[in-house]
């Protein structure tokens, strides 16, 4: 229980960091933040992983990748919302 908290935490603090970086963070909540930042860990993980989640724990690695995954994942949704990437 307390690895899901602390990967809730985790996810919200990189969603909330790729939303400032792409200008998105008045537009969205805490809830979209947590979102974002579990979606795109995620899909970098597949990414980077070759296609296989694995258990490795949190280091600079993981996080870098999940926060380039949460600035994509954004990217996308305002690509898809706007129409342009801010």
């Amino acid at each position: 229980m307390l690895s899901f908290i602390l990967w809730l935490i985790i996810g919200g603090v990189i969603g909330w960091l790729a939303s400032i970086v792409m200008r998105t963070d008045a537009q969205q909540g805490i809830f979209l933040n947590v979102i974002v930042g579990i979606v795109g860990a995620f899909l970098a993980g597949l990414v980077l992983s070759g296609g296989s989640i694995n258990n490795a724990g949190i280091n600079v690695t993981s996080l870098v990748a999940s926060f380039v995954g949460a600035v994509v994942l954004l990217g996308i949704v305002n690509l898809i919302r706007r129409g342009s990437v801010r």
